[in-house]
C-alpha cells in the first residue's frame, strides 16, 4: 500500500545505539479498514479507499453511511476518514473488509507526512510574510503597514497573487523525506525524524516516499 491514514500525537526524543538523542514525533498510523476498491475495469483506475477513526453513524450523512455499510465489519462501527492510495504490486489479493497496519511501513526509510497547518487567524504583512515594516523612529507612520500596493501606470492596478494582509495557516502542507526511525505494530505508531505539519491529534496521511523511491531507482539503473 502506497500510504496509510494516521493522527499527530505530538512530539517526544529517542536515543540510538550510539546515545545520541534524536527528535521525533509520534504518528499513530491505522489500522485502517479497506472501505472500497477501486478497478481498472470499473473505474478507471486502480485503487483502495481506506478508513481512518471512529464515528457515530447519526454523524453521517446517509450517502456516507450507506457507501460503508457496503463494506463487510463496518456495519456497526463507522470509520471518520475516507482517503484513496494507489495499489502496489505486492497488494493484489486485497479486498474490501480487510485491515491495514502499520505494519505496512517495515523496511522504509524515508515517508512524506502531508496534514493541515495550524491556524493563526488574521495576520498583517509582517507577521504573515516577513515584511520588515518602516521606521520605528524618527516620526515614522509605516511601521507596520503594507505600503505601496499598485503600480504607477499602466494598468495600474493590484496584480495578482500581491502578499498583503489575511488568513494565516490552516493550508495543506507536505514535510518530505522524513527519517522513519521506529515503527511500532504493537502501539499502531510510527516515529519519524524532526516535525510534521499540524495541531496535536491532527489528522495527517503518510506516504512512502516517492522522491528517495525515484532516487533509489534511477541508481539501480545506472548500476546496470
Amino acid at each position: 500500500m502506497e500510504g496509510l491514514i494516521g493522527r499527530k500525537i505530538g512530539m517526544t526524543q529517542v536515543f540510538d545505539e550510539g546515545g545520541a538523542r534524536i527528535c521525533v514525533t509520534a504518528i499513530e498510523v491505522g489500522p485502517c479498514p479497506v472501505v472500497q476498491l477501486k478497478t481498472l475495469e470499473k473505474d478507471g483506475y486502480s485503487a483502495a479507499q481506506l478508513g481512518f477513526g471512529e464515528q457515530k453513524a447519526k454523524r453521517l450523512t446517509k450517502a456516507v453511511r450507506g457507501h460503508q455499510e457496503k463494506t463487510g465489519g463496518l456495519s456497526e462501527k463507522k470509520v471518520r476518514v475516507l482517503k484513496e492510495f494507489a495499489v502496489e504490486d505486492g497488494d493484489g489479493e486485497l479486498k474490501a473488509g480487510d485491515v491495514v497496519t502499520v505494519s505496512n511501513f517495515d523496511g522504509v526509510k524515508y515517508v512524506d507526512v502531508t496534514g493541515v497547518t495550524k491556524g493563526k487567524g488574521f495576520a498583517g504583512v509582517l507577521k504573515r510574510w516577513g515584511f520588515a515594516g518602516g521606521n520605528m523612529t524618527h516620526g515614522g507612520h509605516s511601521k507596520r503597514r503594507t505600503g505601496g500596493l499598485a503600480a504607477r501606470d499602466l494598468p495600474g492596478w493590484i496584480e495578482k497573487g500581491k502578499k498583503m494582509p489575511g488568513h494565516m495557516g490552516a493550508v495543506n502542507r507536505t514535510a518530505r523525506n522524513l527519517e522513519v526511525v521506529a515503527v511500532r505494530p504493537e502501539d499502531d505508531a510510527i516515529l519519524v525524524k524532526g516535525s510534521v505539519p499540524g495541531a496535536r491529534n491532527g489528522v495527517v496521511i503518510v506516504k512512502k516516499s516517492l522522491k528517495n523511491k525515484e532516487i533509489a531507482d534511477r541508481a539501480k539503473k545506472g548500476a546496470k
